[in-house]
């Protein structure tokens, strides 16, 4: 019997940067109706859910093609609310999909959901690309991943690692080893639970990165390598390029 793979997109109205931006208005349609789209075309997802804190938000998930589940306001970042928003539901894969990317890969969650799905060595299974800007690399809005031969995650953060002794204080990027991670997350169930259950680690919060709470567990990370970074809709002025990366891609 093949595991059963949920995708929850976590969608919470309040946004310190871009408050209600899962309804911004993307080409027409509110940015929630395009990640919905593209997560419906995943074709490895059991079904697809959006947690969320807002009524509104729940009506256009809905009026899209998705089950919406209330959640509770309070909760202190995605994962703990798509660890409510599956409470009592049948899912031995959770997969979080981000709510601002209007241009996820639906095959990019196929491959995290099969993996996590066949595979019991992982608990959990994201993505990350080449970075091959030397700005993209010493950003620290870029998350940075450095993995083990095996393509386990080693650790995550927002400096430039790994760090190139010898270079210049702007080093620029080498090939297969730096690499941008992309925020999808593949979960085992249990080790969800075991996530949500656990407090904030010390590194997480220096670093303000989640999923080094899931490497002080101990927990195994598969960081698959993919070509496409999407678009993260993260401030206003982030939709025009949304746009136009819809519009190159054929979309609109």
């Amino acid at each position: 019997m093949s595991a059963r793979v949920v995708g929850v997109i976590p969608a919470r109205w309040g946004s310190t940067r871009f408050p209600g931006k899962s309804l911004a208005p993307v080409a027409g349609k509110p940015l929630l109706a395009w990640v919905i789209e593209r997560a419906r075309q995943a074709r490895r997802l059991d079904g697809v859910l959006v947690a969320t804190d807002d009524e509104r938000i729940a009506a256009v998930a809905a009026a899209n093609g998705a089950e919406a589940v209330m959640t509770r306001p309070e909760h202190p970042s995605g994962t703990d609310r798509i660890a409510e928003a599956i409470e009592g539901r049948a899912a031995d894969v959770v997969i979080n999909i981000q709510g601002d990317e209007p241009l996820m890969d639906p095959a990019l969650v196929d491959r995290v959901a099969e993996r996590l799905a066949s595979d019991a060595n992982w608990d959990m299974a994201t993505a990350a690309t080449a970075i091959a800007a030397t700005d993209e690399l010493h950003n620290p809005n870029v998350v940075k991943v450095v993995r083990a031969d095996d393509g386990a995650a080693l650790y995550f953060s927002r400096a430039p690692i790994p760090f190139v002794r010898g270079g210049s204080g702007r080093f620029a990027p080498t090939p297969s080893a730096h690499w941008r991670h992309i925020g999808l997350y593949g979960y085992r169930r249990a080790f969800l639970e075991r996530l949500v259950r656990t407090p904030p680690h010390p590194l997480e919060e220096l670093e303000k990165l989640e999923q080094l709470r899931a490497l002080a567990l101990g927990g195994r990370i598969l960081v698959l390598e993919t070509a496409d970074a999407g678009i993260g809709v993260d401030s206003p002025e982030d939709v025009p390029r949304a746009e136009a990366l819809l519009r190159q891609a054929g979309l609109i």
